[in-house]
């Protein structure tokens, strides 16, 4: 029986074109800047975003660290909502590796913070506080439900941001799939930002790696800050031919993946034993919760759907993430919605 693997969209393979392109890709060294294939990925990327240059990174947590370091201090203090990925799944990476202090405030169900709450948060002049130096938001947002944040919202935070003198930046690891149901250019919802990483390897399916993107002298310091990470990949047009097809040609096809996220959504509010979120899906993700009635918690219900061939995030005692992605086809829907029949019981 073949899986279907719900758990994330970062599951996704690599198309055969992919692999093809990453066997025939030119090569050079990248820490030399003489990779033709990691070149042309960074113009595209940079061009695409409408930013000045770009920076191919390993993954999208690197990019994200390189981000925070090459634009703070070390006690320096960054606000991020309190469900941030760079908060709680980036292994506290800016306090470790860059002395830098989280200070959070609550995310909103959609995704942002309130206006009041990041004024707020800005430390005065003040020989006892942290340097607030740096606002990060993020676009779509994973534990909002991967709410998508409007270009109108970023640019006022922006708005406040310079008004403070602060710097802002995007963690748009899924910018491409608020780009497809906001309907808008993806520079046009990066625009306010300092700085934007977006990932390659999660509904654009290319095998590995992230994009960090601003002005030029700010790539020029991140090319550093990434080489001290370990980030310099020498002949990385391998990984990078096949990021540039992804990016170039798999950006339109993420609405399919939104339709196949309401449709399970509808096949699974059908499922006696089920509660969904209100509002799921707002993009790739439907969030799955077990009613009362089913005497099973998440995990062993997700070993049970498992041993009917289906994949799926536990994300709370009783909750799931479904994420659909380029490798989720009208049938693994199908059979997504009758494991979930089976295991319930109900």
């Amino acid at each position: 029986m073949e899986k279907v693997d719900l758990r994330s969209d970062t599951v996704t393979l690599p198309t055969l074109e992919m692999r093809t392109a990453a066997a025939e890709a030119d090569l050079g060294d990248d820490v030399y800047g003489e990779d033709p294939s990691v070149n042309e990925l960074e113009a595209y990327a940079a061009e695409l975003l409408k930013k000045e240059a770009a920076l191919f990174v390993p993954s999208g947590t690197m990019g994200n660290l390189i981000a925070l370091l090459t634009h703070c201090q070390r006690g320096d203090e960054v606000i991020v909502g309190d469900k941030a990925h760079t908060f709680l799944y980036e292994v506290g990476g800016m306090a470790a590796l860059g002395g830098i202090q989280p200070h959070t405030i609550p995310n909103q169900p959609d995704g942002t913070v309130r206006i009041e709450d990041l004024q707020h948060a800005v430390r005065g002049d003040n020989v006892h506080f942290p340097r607030t130096r740096l606002v990060s938001l993020e676009n779509t947002h994973n534990r909002c439900g991967g709410a998508a944040l409007t270009a109108e919202y970023t640019r006022r935070v922006g708005t406040v941001a310079r008004e403070y003198d602060l710097k802002l930046h995007l963690d748009g690891a899924r910018i491409f799939n608020a780009a497809a149901v906001l309907e808008v250019p993806a520079s046009e919802l990066v625009a306010p930002a300092d700085s934007v990483m977006f990932c390659l390897s999660k509904g654009l399916a290319a095998p590995v790696g992230s994009i960090l993107a601003g002005t030029g002298a700010f790539i020029r310091r991140a090319r550093k800050t990434r080489k001290q990470l370990g980030g310099g990949m020498r002949q990385a047009g391998v990984i990078a031919a096949p990021a540039l097809l992804a990016l170039r040609h798999n950006r339109g096809r993420l609405v399919e993946d939104h339709l196949r996220a309401k449709r399970l959504a509808e096949g699974l509010r059908g499922v006696a034993g089920l509660v969904l979120d209100e509002n799921t899906p707002l993009t790739n993700m439907v969030y799955v919760n077990l009613g009362e009635g089913v005497s099973l918690d998440a995990e062993a219900a997700a070993r049970a759907l498992e041993e009917r061939g289906v994949l799926v995030g536990v994300t709370g005692e009783r909750r799931f993430r479904l994420v659909t992605h380029y490798w989720i086809t009208d049938s693994d829907l199908e059979q997504t919605v009758q494991a979930f029949r089976e295991v319930t019981g109900l």
